[in-house]
């Protein structure tokens, strides 16, 4: 059991952070990306203290990052084994549930049948685009038209997603929801992953997405890691849009974040306090603000501002504490486009027991996070996950 059960584990989701092209990248068409080694290009240089100390330029295929001679952490990369690229579908592989199949996408829009049965049951009058689009752009560039007309602004990507753009103050919030929650419902039948609320506010010229947002997804096709350790009695505390991703599943207690600086304040309080358990947090804004917008000098001075962060967390852990850094997809803000991309993740553990320098290689699948959590609250790892544990804790 890897030295006996962990008390505390905190997963940190550094939201689209790969560490280069999948070998079956040019599928999703992403040959050559390559996200953290591409913004250190692009902007010369990363200040990481504590990741770099931790054995970051030690992951197999990161070459922009420098190597220390004592890593203090274990490390490596993983291979996303499932169908795709997207939320849900990364962070639930990395909880011991990958998907066979792939979500349906929709490159042209919903059909017409579809938007018209959910204009009836939502109360609507019309809407907006229904058409892949980039977020930050269909709403400076619908946006005018919605406040005029009051018709929701509906648009999709290369995930599968159906995306809901209105104005919080003239179009409301919680009707927002509610008609996103009726497009779930509707949605269901046919396997979409996700529905996002995407409230902005502002007027023409400077509309400005809110923290508001809502991500509606199916329920998992399987147990979770998370349902498994619920039920052995582990506390699992979800620390931004978690909640969100495994539709409240296997979540005890759920902290909205605006953000990745509001994801850490919130995440130190909680190292700092007297809980215990599996803390989960995803920081969103690596992926919504600067991977998606490609800008990587943002994404750089964000990945800074949470090594700070990451160096007061681990002031603050317990002898039997352990911290993992990871990522659901890339996202590479110098590649073409605004989509995802298809990417390993790095794979880093931290704590006072783990034998610093363990290199974990390349693992199979992100399976291999969520069965290490397991074992590290006294489970047996369900399949197909392959614990790690054993290997980076030391006796």
């Amino acid at each position: 059991m890897g030295g006996g059960p962990q008390r505390r584990v905190f997963v940190v989701v550094l939201d689209s952070l790969g560490v280069g092209a999948l070998p079956d990248a040019e599928r999703f068409g992403d040959v050559g990306a390559h996200t953290l080694d591409h913004i250190v290009e692009a902007t010369g240089g990363l200040e990481v203290p504590h990741m770099i100390a931790a054995g970051l330029g030690h992951i197999s295929g990161v070459m922009a990052i420098p190597r220390v001679d004592h890593p203090g952490g274990a490390f490596g990369r993983m291979v996303e084994v499932s169908p795709g690229k997207d939320t849900p579908t990364g962070h639930w592989e990395m909880m011991n549930c990958p998907l066979q199949t792939e979500f349906p996408v929709y490159p042209d829009g919903f059909p017409a049948e579809f938007m018209e049965a959910w204009l009836s049951r939502a109360g609507l009058d019309g809407y907006l685009e229904n058409a892949a689009a980039s977020g930050t752009e269909v709403i400076e560039r619908q946006g005018p038209e919605h406040l005029r007309t009051g018709f929701p602004i509906v648009y999709t990507s290369a995930d599968s997603v159906f995306q809901v753009a209105a104005h919080a103050e003239s179009f409301g919030l919680e009707r927002l929801y509610a008609i996103c929650e009726v497009a779930r419902e509707m949605l269901d039948p046919l396997g979409v992953g996700r529905v996002i609320a995407r409230p902005f506010v502002g007027v023409e010229g400077s509309f400005t997405r809110t923290y508001d947002r809502r991500d509606y997804s199916m329920l998992p096709p399987a147990d979770t890691s998370l349902d498994r350790l619920m039920r052995a009695g582990v506390p699992v505390t979800g620390v931004g849009k978690i909640h969100d991703i495994f539709s409240g599943r296997g979540i005890s207690t759920d902290i909205h974040t605006a953000g990745n600086t509001d994801g850490m304040r919130q995440t130190l309080d909680l190292v700092r306090g007297a809980g215990e358990g599996l803390t989960f947090i995803n920081l969103v804004d690596f992926d919504s603000h600067y991977g998606h917008r490609r800008d990587p000098a943002g994404y750089r001075a964000a990945l800074e501002e949470f090594d700070g962060s990451l160096g007061e967390l681990l002031g603050h852990l317990r002898e039997t504490d352990l911290v993992f850094l990871t990522a659901d997809h890339g996202t590479d803000p110098t590649y073409p486009g605004v989509d995802h991309t298809r990417e390993y993740v790095p794979i880093i553990a931290l704590g006072p027991r783990v034998r610093g320098g363990t290199d974990l290689g390349t693992r199979a699948s992100f399976c291999d996070l969520g069965a290490s959590v397991e074992e590290a609250f006294g489970l047996t790892p369900a399949p197909p996950g392959c614990s790690f544990l054993t290997d980076i804790i030391a006796p």
